[in-house]
């Protein structure tokens, strides 16, 4: 996907105001340029900001930028259909998801305190719980990144229902970051 080209929006569409979370409609016309498509959201830089669309909206972004861009979560998808039911499954599923700022996974930004998978049920499905944080108290992007992981664990086969709770203790401090996610900041 080519990054810091100029596309212009071609219908109205629903977009989330990054930090704030809010939503607005971004009229026809609009001119945008993607600055990060990571996780099956882009987030677009505009003369009035920045905002996250949704997959459902890529083709706003006209034809060819959607197509490219379906291209690109075709090929970063594996199917997880195919193996067994693990919790490392759930890590990968919420590797999924990232900061629409910060172009590293909220595994590796040190944002998930805590996991914790149920038995399964009688017809062998888990519920799945997460205590994670933010990057800061007052982003407002919380629950749309909660609900990312919420929807992207619950498309594992194996699991009945997800429930992603935001927490703020400890508070979050950039020593939390994995050596991958600091590796792909570029802080070492």
């Amino acid at each position: 996907m080519q990054f810091n080209e100029e596309l212009t929006l071609v219908r109205d569409t629903e977009a989330t105001i990054i930090p704030a979370g809010e939503t607005q409609v971004l009229a026809a016309g609009t001119r945008a340029v993607i600055s990060q498509a990571l996780g099956g959201t882009v987030t677009i830089r505009t003369d009035s900001g920045l905002f996250r669309l949704s997959s459902r909206d890529w083709d706003a972004l006209g034809a060819e930028a959607q197509a490219q861009l379906d291209a690109t979560v075709q090929s970063s998808e594996s199917s997880s259909e195919d193996q067994p039911f693990s919790e490392e499954l759930v890590w990968d599923a919420m590797r999924g998801c990232f900061d629409p700022e910060i172009p590293v996974n909220i595994v590796d930004l040190g944002l998930i305190y805590d996991l914790q998978i149920s038995d399964p049920d009688t017809e062998g499905l888990h519920e799945v719980n997460v205590k994670m944080t933010l990057t800061a108290q007052g982003c407002g992007m919380g629950p749309v990144i909660a609900e990312d992981a919420k929807k992207n664990i619950e498309a594992l086969a194996a699991v009945s229902s997800a429930q992603v709770d935001i927490v703020w203790d400890p508070p979050w401090t950039p020593h939390m970051i994995s050596e991958a996610g600091r590796q792909k900041l570029g802080l070492e």
